[in-house]
């Protein structure tokens, strides 16, 4: 039996992943901290769908998360062909407004976690046609004030997947990332972001994860490279790449009150 690997997975887009591909026959692999709501989505989707699905609690932001969900697999059998690395998130404010430890941890479930599952799991993937998605974030094109180690993260995830997409391009994997915009999660609430501005924007650009999701899977599984779900995100792409950066900076700290 194959199987989706999903991080993130209890709430927001990761949940929306899940339940779209549920709904596809795909057998599930859910991760993430909160076993309580893991066992409630396992439970709901393989009531709802009739789909195998199986759950491990397990917090990313520690150093050896990522070899003990490999080695999870590996024990009983379960045999991956989706990869999805969706588990992140940011820290809005001022940089020395967090601990040097709390950017650490971010730095691993945003960056370091996804990169160690994907070379960890790489041989596996090679065996059958298989997919990597990284979600990663519109923030990937630009230096954010405000959220600047949460932008940095999602900059090397976008790249990341690109190049490795390349070098595995004569292979059955195929390498996807997503980019985002505002979507209505528990992002800001996770981040910290109190700003007016940065919540008003939000409110107004708000995209559903479960649109997000059904977007990204099918750029996946058509083997696109990048994929910026939602006009608004892909105009917001055009004029910072257009702008000069300096320009693009003032703007994103001015929304998180820098």
């Amino acid at each position: 039996m194959k199987y989706a690997l999903i991080t993130g997975a209890s709430k927001g887009i990761g949940k929306a992943f899940a339940e779209c591909l549920a709904a596809q026959q795909h057998a599930l692999l859910l991760v993430a901290r909160s076993e309580s709501l893991l066992q409630q989505l396992a439970l709901s989707l393989s009531e709802q769908y009739k789909v195998t699905v199986h759950y491990l609690a397990i917090d990313l932001s520690a150093n050896d998360a990522p070899l003990t969900i490999y080695n999870w697999c590996q024990q009983n059998n379960y045999q991956v062909n989706i990869l999805i690395n969706n588990a992140g998130y940011g820290l809005s404010g001022a940089t020395e407004k967090y601990t040097l430890q709390q950017h650490m941890e971010n730095m691993q479930v945003n960056m370091q976690a996804p990169t160690q599952l994907t070379y960890l799991f790489l041989s596996m993937l090679k065996k059958n046609r298989s997919y990597i998605l990284n979600v990663c974030s519109t923030a990937s094109y630009q230096a954010v004030p405000g959220l600047t180690i949460y932008a940095a993260t999602k900059a090397y995830l976008l790249r990341f997947s690109r190049a490795l997409g390349y070098e595995l391009k004569n292979t059955s994997v195929t390498v996807t990332a997503v980019c985002p915009g505002a979507t209505d999660t528990d992002f800001a609430g996770r981040a910290n972001v109190t700003g007016k501005r940065a919540q008003k924007l939000a409110a107004r650009l708000n995209m559903r994860p479960e649109s997000v999701a059904a977007i990204a899977l099918k750029g996946m599984f058509a083997g696109k490279k990048e994929i910026v779900p939602g006009w608004v995100n892909r105009v917001g792409k055009f004029f910072v790449w257009l702008l000069p950066e300096s320009v693009s900076e003032k703007s994103a700290a001015k929304i998180y009150d820098l």
